[in-house]
């Protein structure tokens, strides 16, 4: 291993010295900066011992507030703001003192010789202290006065100034299409039409330059590039974030969002709905829209996740967004222990939450959702309500006119009703049997009303006399009846419901007294009971069925079409056998019942 020559050491030692010089020269060039310069020593170097945790604080020393760092006790300032070099932390921070230098040397962060200089400019310079950057209010700074041509604007003031202080110089103006390009990125987050940039390039005037700036700025792409940045603030997402990642419909929220910047509404009302919208006096749907900001945060639909823990992860997300958005301050490590490098409390941390106890969470599961109109909706709404109002008004003034339409259209209507088929046709009864001896009458009106005692089950057969043509379907009406149990669709001694286990159907020629059972390729109902469907009537299980919840409400009339598998082609003569099958519940037999038929496809 070869020695470093003594002439390198020194023209190291001298580089090194220079280099240290001219960062103190750049460092010191404006005045030192609390917040900018010394907080961050501090917070890193002092807070740990003399910040705002109380239970690592050393001394009773705490140098994050202004009356800690500027405190006088037993004759000794912490910083003398009269006597710089009399300061308590100057005189530390200094010392060569291993018992008194601070840190103390077994710590395990030491300031760098910049780091102390830096803290002795600052007090010897009056130790001008501020607050927590995000409490500061905002100072529009002074324009600097320097040339940028005749095209230049305030920032263009800026970025000269610091370019002069640099000692450097602006680039030329870019090509047209870069500069359209730039602009529509900048502005849209889309890039430009090439319309646009041939446009331009035709013309790179800055009247064209200004008509194009204000294109894109009117523009729904510019409102929706704007608002990316705060939806991205207030974790904005269309899944819930755990587990399964799965969808939910907050994108009402975003489009609120979006209005809001399109319409410039001050920043004041802008925060209250989101944080309250919902709690506002007479709250519109925007209002409470924007409410919806409290719901954004990540949820679980696990089924294993413990309730009372996420309700805990769900209020500090509230906490910690909240502060970091809208003041500007990390809250987080609060949570669980008094800040270490920010004056916030563990306190703090839980009255903040407090503000959100409100929120009605489901800690595991689908979170609450409310169906609620856009506003285009609304507007669609409006309008469609105001024109059926109109319509209704012009319906209900009787006028000659309207007499005479309504008689044609009358008259038009009984012409198609003559013209049109009959889908069903009543059937002609020949013979009806009760396999457990019920009696059965053919009323005049085509129904079949059962009398007589009344069995557990039984099995009705019809016999339905057939004109040639096709048969293609069989309908069978269930109809009340006064004498029946709650005059609904059975007789007592059952509750008036019915259940129907099974049809079957069996075609007979005439010609030749030849029997074929026909299959039912499915079947329709107007009323079925949960768990009782139309189809188990074709299941072949004697105790399942179709039921009508004849037993509730007032009566009704149930309807069910049997659909053929293959039409019948029925001769002058033939007939067909119906039979119901009521096998699967006590006393549930059909009281009163039609049987139609249909030749339509």
């Amino acid at each position: 291993m070869s020695r470093t020559p003594a002439s390198a050491l020194l023209s190291s030692l001298i580089a090194f010295s220079m280099t240290w010089l001219s960062l103190s020269v750049t460092a010191f060039a404006e005045e030192v900066d609390f917040n900018r310069d010394i907080r961050p020593i501090l917070s890193d170097a002092c807070f740990a011992c003399h910040g705002p945790d109380s239970g690592h604080r050393q001394a009773d020393l705490r140098l994050d507030q202004q009356e800690g760092l500027f405190r006088s006790q037993d004759g000794k300032t912490i910083v003398d703001k009269g006597s710089p070099e009399a300061s308590e932390l100057l005189k530390r921070v200094l010392s060569d003192d291993p018992d008194h230098v601070m840190p103390p040397p077994d710590s395990t962060r030491q300031l760098t010789p910049l780091e102390k200089q830096t803290i002795a400019t600052w007090i010897r310079e009056g130790a001008n202290w501020k607050g927590h950057w995000s409490y500061i209010p905002a100072v529009r700074p002074t324009v600097p006065t320097v040339d940028v041509g005749p095209t230049g604007n305030v920032i263009d003031q800026f970025v000269q100034s610091e370019l002069n202080a640099r000692k450097m110089k602006a680039l030329g103006q870019a090509d047209s299409a870069s500069l359209v390009r730039r602009l529509s990125f900048d502005l849209t987050g889309l890039p430009p039409s090439p319309q646009q940039v041939a446009e331009f390039k035709a013309d790179p005037s800055a009247e064209n330059w200004n008509n194009l700036v204000a294109a894109y700025l009117a523009s729904d792409r510019y409102a929706e590039r704007m608002t990316a940045f705060w939806l991205d603030l207030v974790r904005y997402a269309d899944t819930n974030g755990i587990h399964g990642d799965n969808h939910r419909e907050v994108w009402m929220f975003r489009d609120w969002v979006i209005d809001a910047f399109r319409q410039n509404m001050p920043f004041d009302q802008f925060t209250i709905e989101q944080l309250a919208g919902d709690l506002l006096p007479d709250a519109t749907d925007e209002q409470k829209i924007a409410s919806g900001y409290n719901r954004l945060l990540m949820t679980t639909r696990e089924g294993g996740a413990q309730a009372g823990e996420y309700l805990a992860k769900y209020s500090a997300d509230r906490v910690r967004n909240a502060s970091t958005v809208w003041l500007g301050a990390t809250m987080g490590c609060c949570e669980c222990h008094d800040h270490k490098f920010d004056p916030y409390s563990i306190r703090d941390f839980y009255q903040f939450a407090a503000f959100f106890a409100d929120i009605q969470d489901v800690p595991v599961g689908v979170q609450p959702s409310v169906k609620m109109p856009s506003r285009d909706q609304k507007l669609m709404q409006e309008e469609l309500n105001q024109r059926l109002s109109s319509l209704k008004t012009s319906l209900e003034t009787q006028t000659p006119e309207l007499d005479k339409e309504m008689q044609d259209w009358a008259a038009q209507l009984h012409e198609q009703h003559a013209a049109s088929p009959k889908v069903w046709i009543e059937t002609k009864i020949l013979d009806m049997k009760s396999q457990a001896g019920q009696v059965m009458t053919l009323v005049d009106d085509g129904t079949i009303i059962t009398s007589g005692d009344n069995p557990k089950r039984d099995t009705y057969s019809i016999a339905i006399g057939l004109s040639a043509g096709a048969v293609t379907a069989i309908r069978l009406e269930a109809l009340p009846h006064d004498s029946f149990t709650q005059k609904s669709l059975s007789r007592a001694p059952g509750n008036g419901n019915f259940v129907l286990s099974g049809v079957t159907v069996t075609h007979i020629r005439n010609r030749d007294a030849a029997e074929q059972q026909v299959a039912i390729k499915d079947a329709l109902a107007s009323i079925e009971q949960p768990s009782w469907p139309v189809a188990n009537s074709l299941d072949g299980k004697a105790e399942t069925g179709w039921a009508v919840d004849g037993h509730n409400g007032p009566p009704k009339s149930p309807v069910a079409v049997f659909r053929l598998t293959d039409p019948i082609s029925a001769e002058e003569g033939d007939r067909i056998i119906v039979e119901l099958r009521q096998t699967s519940v006590d006393f549930h037999n059909i009281g009163r019942f039609r049987l139609t038929t249909s030749s339509v496809d």
